[in-house]
């Protein structure tokens, strides 16, 4: 089964056994969104700076959310950072439609209750461990010191930046994960791709944790 780099990131995000998110909803947020930039980058049908997106390829590609992001993109016109774009890509609409399509395909099972027999509440457990078996297989791989390819190393920048690879991988080198995340073992354009997509995805969550905050603090 073919998963995109978001939906690796919601694999490797919620635990196995009782479907529970292992990082904040604002982190996971920017990391969805940032994860969706970086795999267009990657496809070569964007072209990230810190200043503005640009799009090089407009066509599909086949994936439903990356096709509707990037015509998003493209049809807005205007020049907007990429934090800019994290931000409105990776919305709380945009995790809830990845992990019903990873429940639809057998990958994760829908748990529906209730918090103090009240609040409601989903969990997302895992049904099918093969694919996440596969993602965690790349990883490590690279992690071990295997030169990864250029998704697997986006996968891991966007973990660091959203601070899951602490989580997912507790036991990784962090000088390892240091090296990949500044691309020196890669080509010129795969390491930019990784080194503004790490920052990107930093700023778009520390801006989003400073607005919750200051909205909470108005209320």
């Amino acid at each position: 089964m073919t998963v995109t780099i978001a939906e690796e990131i919601l694999l490797l995000a919620y635990r196995e056994e009782d479907g529970r998110q292992l990082i904040g909803s604002t982190e996971l947020g920017a990391a969805l969104g940032g994860a969706v930039l970086a795999e267009l980058a990657v496809e070569g049908r964007i072209e990230l700076s810190q200043k503005k997106v640009v799009v090089k390829e407009a066509a599909g590609g086949g994936d439903t959310d990356l096709d509707a992001a990037l015509a998003r993109i493209a049809e807005d016109g205007k020049e907007r950072k990429p934090a800019w774009w994290v931000a409105k890509i990776g919305t709380s609409k945009l995790k809830n439609r990845l992990l019903t399509k990873l429940a639809d395909t057998g990958v994760l099972t829908q748990e529906r209750g209730k918090v103090l027999g009240v609040f409601p509440t989903t969990r997302w457990p895992e049904a099918d461990g093969s694919v996440e078996a596969e993602v965690r297989g790349r990883v490590a791989s690279a992690l071990a010191g295997a030169d990864p390819d250029a998704r697997t190393a986006v996968l891991i920048a966007v973990m660091h930046a959203c601070k899951l690879d602490r989580k997912a991988f507790p036991g990784a080198s962090k000088e390892r994960i240091k090296e990949i995340t500044e691309g020196e073992w890669a080509g010129e354009a795969v390491a930019k791709t990784i080194a503004d997509i790490n920052a990107v995805i930093m700023i778009a969550a520390t801006t989003a944790a400073i607005s919750a905050a200051t909205s909470a603090a108005s209320g």
